[in-house]
């Protein structure tokens, strides 16, 4: 498949837009349109559907636009490792997961020296995160341990996650100074997806998930939309805060977990990965005293 009808295809899939999208391009439209029809034969599906003004994607058009955005990135990442040289380091160092405090002062020190160098955080859930690591999309990721030490090398962070719940500060477990497992069981609650944090909360409890009431799960730590979620009366969100973090949010708080639950972040990078200059850089430059 021609790198080129990714690009067209990409560029209508944003614009919505056939003629639009020929512009940006400075294409003609018959010429974009018929790129388009030769891609659709490639591949033997429908991508677009046509309406009169603007036009949208299939299921199988949805599909090629991730997985396009995720080659093109890929290739121009490659470029700019190709390309580069120590001396005179650029680009663009990608990182997934949480960029916590000790991640972000390494990039902010990293770009000092070295301005030329940019940086792409990725927020998203553990799995969508380890995929984009494995296919190369990623340099790194900032996850919580454990770590799956088969696939990953890491560097164990100093920045901690402090388990507790975040709760409106009417709600009655709000006078506690902090949530032992009884009060956790006691109330709805809403907490993240990903089956080892689940595993860990069960293990802190000394008992099974089945007997907490699990009203919803949510794909990222903290959970997006925090205060929404909290007011929503749904649960009460089991998460996570900085050890460092002030407990108060507006009429939100947020009370620890006792006996306290603390859990490790890690910079983890795939195993047996041909790393780029760049990122071996930032790797040495940042981290060679943790």
């Amino acid at each position: 498949m021609d790198i080129r009808l990714l690009r067209y295809f990409l560029a209508t899939a944003n614009e919505g837009n056939i003629t639009h999208a020929a512009k940006t391009l400075h294409i003609t439209q018959p010429s974009l349109s018929k790129q388009l029809q030769e891609l659709e034969a490639e591949l033997k599906t429908t991508l677009f559907i046509r309406g009169k003004r603007k036009i949208t994607l299939t299921e199988e058009g949805i599909i090629l636009r991730k997985r396009s955005e995720e080659i093109i990135s890929l290739m121009e990442k490659t470029q700019q490792e190709i390309n580069s040289e120590k001396t005179n380091l650029s680009g663009t160092i990608t990182i997934g997961g949480n960029p916590n405090n000790s991640v972000l002062q390494a990039a902010a020190n990293f770009h000092k020296q070295y301005p030329a160098v940019n940086f792409q955080f990725y927020s998203s859930d553990a799995t969508d995160i380890t995929e984009l690591l494995e296919h190369g999309y990623l340099d790194f990721a900032v996850l919580l341990s454990p770590i799956d030490t088969l696939k990953y090398d890491f560097i164990q962070l100093p920045d901690t996650a402090l388990w507790g719940i975040y709760i409106k500060k009417d709600h009655f477990l709000a006078t506690n100074s902090y949530i032992t497992k009884d009060d956790l069981l006691s109330v709805p609650i809403i907490m993240h997806k990903r089956a080892q944090l689940q595993r860990d909360i069960a293990l802190w409890a000394k008992t099974d998930l089945q007997s907490f009431n699990i009203a919803a799960t949510c794909n990222i730590v903290p959970c997006n939309s925090m205060q929404n979620v909290v007011k929503s009366d749904l649960g009460v969100l089991l998460s996570s805060a900085y050890s460092t973090d002030n407990y108060e949010y507006g009429d939100i708080c947020f009370r620890p977990l006792e006996p306290k639950l603390e859990l490790n972040f890690a910079l983890i990078w795939k195993r047996n990965m041909l790393m780029s200059p760049l990122a071996k850089e930032f790797l040495k430059h940042s981290f060679h005293n943790i």
